[in-house]
Order: C-alpha cells, then sequence, then structure tokens
C-alpha cells in the first residue's frame, strides 16, 4: 500500500513527460524542397522528388503513393532496397529512381491524381511526415486555334459571325476573342457545349458575333484573334485580317471632289 502511495502521484507527471517527450520526437522529421509538378504533358516524363531532414534520426523507409495506393518503396536495409508497384499510369524508371527522387515514364491521363510523399524514422518512435500535392496530365491539341465562318471583306453595318474552336485536348482549352488587340466584350461572344469523343478528350468552340461599326476598322482594316490556353503551359493564337469596304455614298463623293 505505501509503495502504491507513494508512486501514485508520480504517474500522470511520467505519463505526461512520455506524451511531451514522443511529441517532440514525431514531430522532428522535416521535409523541404519536395517537387510534385502541377501539370505533365502526356507522353513526357515527370519528376517528383523529396528531400528531408531526419534530425537525427535514422531513416526507416520513403515511400510514394497515388491516390492512397503505395507506388514506390525504398527501404536502405531491404535488399533490394527498392520495390515498385506499377499501376494504370504509374510507370517508374528504375534505374532513374532514387531514396529522395522517383521518375515516371511515359505519363498519361490515368497518372492524374494526388501525390504523398511519406518518409518514417525507424525505432522506436517510427515517426512520419508526409506531402500531398496533385499532379494533372495534360493532352494537348494538335494544332492552334482555327477561326471559321468569316468572310474576307466587310462593310459598316454587317454582322460578324465567326467561331474558334480548339480541337480534342483534355482539359478543354480556354477561349478567348480580341478586335483589334482588345479583348472582345463578353456580350459579344457565345461558349458552345463541350464536344467529348470516345476518349475523354474535349474540343471547345467560342463564338464571336457583333454588328460592325467605324470604330471597329484601323486603316481600313479589322482585325480577330482567338487565343487557346491550357494551365500554364499552352499558349497557341491565331488572327485574321479582313478589310473594310466603304459605303457607295463615300466614293461617290470622292469622285466628285476629284
Amino acid at each position: 500500500m505505501v509503495s502504491l502511495e507513494l508512486h501514485q502521484p508520480w504517474s500522470p507527471l511520467v505519463t505526461c513527460l512520455k506524451l511531451l517527450l514522443f511529441s517532440e520526437i514525431v514531430s522532428s522529421i522535416k521535409l523541404h524542397d519536395v517537387t510534385i509538378p502541377p501539370h505533365a504533358i502526356r507522353g513526357q516524363n515527370a519528376r517528383l522528388k523529396c528531400n528531408y531532414d531526419l534530425q537525427g534520426d535514422k531513416l526507416y523507409s520513403i515511400k510514394w503513393y497515388r491516390n492512397g495506393k503505395e507506388f514506390y518503396r525504398f527501404i536502405p536495409t531491404d535488399i533490394p532496397s527498392r520495390s515498385i508497384f506499377n499501376g494504370d499510369g504509374i510507370h517508374v524508371d528504375q534505374q532513374e529512381s532514387t531514396e529522395t527522387s522517383v521518375l515516371l515514364r511515359n505519363v498519361d491521363l490515368n497518372t492524374t491524381g494526388k501525390f504523398r510523399c511519406e518518409v518514417s524514422g525507424g525505432a522506436p518512435s517510427f515517426q512520419t511526415a508526409y506531402q500531398d500535392a496533385i499532379l494533372a496530365v495534360i493532352d494537348l491539341p494538335d494544332d492552334g486555334p482555327i477561326i471559321t465562318g468569316g468572310f474576307p471583306r466587310y462593310r459598316i453595318g454587317d454582322r460578324v459571325e465567326v467561331n474558334c474552336t480548339s480541337y480534342r485536348s483534355k482539359p478543354a482549352a480556354k477561349l478567348k476573342w480580341y478586335i483589334n488587340g482588345e479583348q472582345a466584350d463578353p456580350a459579344f461572344t457565345h461558349r458552345f457545349k463541350l464536344i467529348k469523343d470516345k476518349n475523354g478528350l474535349e474540343t471547345s468552340v467560342l463564338g464571336l458575333r457583333f454588328k460592325v461599326r467605324e470604330k471597329h476598322f484601323h486603316k481600313g482594316d479589322l482585325k480577330l484573334k482567338c487565343t487557346a490556353t491550357i494551365a500554364t503551359i499552352y499558349w497557341k493564337s491565331n488572327e485574321e485580317s479582313v478589310q473594310g469596304v466603304r459605303p457607295q455614298s463615300a466614293l461617290v463623293s470622292e469622285s466628285r471632289s476629284g
């Protein structure tokens, strides 16, 4: 009874100290310079990097996951130290993958997902630190945007009705119209429903509709430009220049004055 009474008051304090010590150990691994590119182009390679500071601990393992499923493991005490679990959209280059870096070959649309680097220390704490990021694979259009429906000449009062189309990409390209270098009024544009093919690729179409006015002609020309963008890795444009036809009355007036 005396032994129990003497130790009982100290038990919560000892437990608390152990918890604090364990908490400090668990949080000591630090990840830095973790590189998971936000975008990759279909058919190209993607390099994932995970650098860390064990803060004096020993490394137990480094694991990589895509959508919660492990695809690469590095355990220095194992023979071999690297294990690869390829799957849909995951093709690890074993020769080019190391303790801190993984190379994915020939990425495709199935590669897209949430990637995680997880670093674990050794016994007794087996502390763990991880970092997540989304990698999205982009399938670029084969060509730039195409302008259709226009005429080589317009008179003041005519209606311009043209479409800009960016074919077969994932995700669909974002389109914008410009009139003489200035972005067109949204009231002049019409966004059509996306067209999806059997492979999941998307075609986007943006129409431009407006009535030609004298202000639209700069030195007798009207310039219509369409741009197509995808994230920060794709930008293409197409521009057409059309001539303005002067009213017949103006031509008659000039001939008389001459």
